[in-house]
């Protein structure tokens, strides 16, 4: 059973609470992970969170560290000894530690399991808000299986690298046949200039967000339409609005791409109504 242990300035639950020179995760990124919004002393969404955890599991052949049913305990401890209000949980689990072979290790060797949460300021993120975000466009250069959440993310680290470079705050990877698949590390939306939400479909090709899973009854609840299709570039710089989504930016206004501004260039109002409507209508367990 992992322990809890202080770290660094944090409390972290790990077995060892360090990481081996040979946990596959650090020599292989043999291993996914699950980032949960913590908001007003809720986890939210977190049984959809674990759900796509228990599928990245399974798709890699990876045993659970724990049980099902003692991970959502380890997580509160973690977020409450943490004293996380306003913040995120991280879970990340590995194949674990074994002789550096590329095959998997013997029947028995234990997945290792790091947990640790974090606070945020949400006065920042709500500043963010209000002039939105800057967005650029890179070619899809990832492996095929983006829609388990791997914690091989190099790609991604040197495209949000490329986007700060260039004053930007997010990258959108773009296929080869120049539809905008999703962000280094969100899912990508625009609004048609008929009032319609568009995203690409979740199927192997992007990451399916659990943010993006939620706004879609969000959009229900507000009577709003959502198709699920590819959109080019060039529909994204005209579209009436942009915007990204995931766990740490619930929905963020875009309102530049690739230094074109979307519309007015200023945050859009059913942008902004997503995200104002977006907590009362997600999933909250007490922290």
């Amino acid at each position: 059973m992992p322990r809890i242990a202080y770290v660094n300035g944090r409390y972290v639950a790990h077995a060892e609470a360090r990481v081996h020179i040979e946990d596959r995760g650090y020599q292989f990124a043999d291993g996914v992970y699950e980032v949960c919004e913590v908001a007003r002393g809720f986890i939210v969404d977190m049984p959809r969170h674990l759900a796509r955890l228990k599928r990245s599991l399974k798709e890699l052949s990876i045993a659970w560290p724990v049980s099902e049913g003692v991970l959502p305990m380890l997580l509160r401890e973690v977020v409450r000894r943490n004293h996380v209000v306003n913040g995120l949980v991280y879970v990340q689990v590995t194949r674990g530690v074994a002789s550096r072979e590329f095959v998997f290790p013997a029947t028995g060797t234990r997945s290792a399991l790091v947990i640790t949460a974090r606070k945020a300021d949400p006065a920042a993120a709500a500043k963010r808000v209000e002039t939105g975000i800057k967005v650029i466009t890179v070619p899809e250069n990832r492996w095929d299986r983006v829609d388990i959440k791997s914690t091989g993310l190099l790609p991604n680290v040197l495209a949000k690298q490329k986007a700060k470079d260039a004053g930007a705050q997010e990258a959108w990877f773009v296929d080869i046949d120049g539809t905008v698949k999703e962000g280094g590390s969100s899912n990508a939306w625009i609004i048609t200039r008929d009032g319609v939400l568009v995203t690409r479909p979740a199927e192997h090709g992007i990451l399916r967000g659990i943010t993006r899973t939620t706004l879609f009854d969000v959009a229900a609840k507000l009577g709003l339409k959502i198709e699920e299709r590819g959109f080019s570039v060039a529909e994204a710089k005209a579209a009436r609005e942009a915007f990204i989504s995931s766990a740490t930016t619930i929905a963020m206004p875009v309102v530049e791409i690739d230094g074109a501004p979307i519309a007015n260039g200023h945050p859009g109002s059913m942008t902004l109504s997503l995200r104002q409507a977006f907590f009362d209508i997600a999933e909250k367990s007490p922290a």
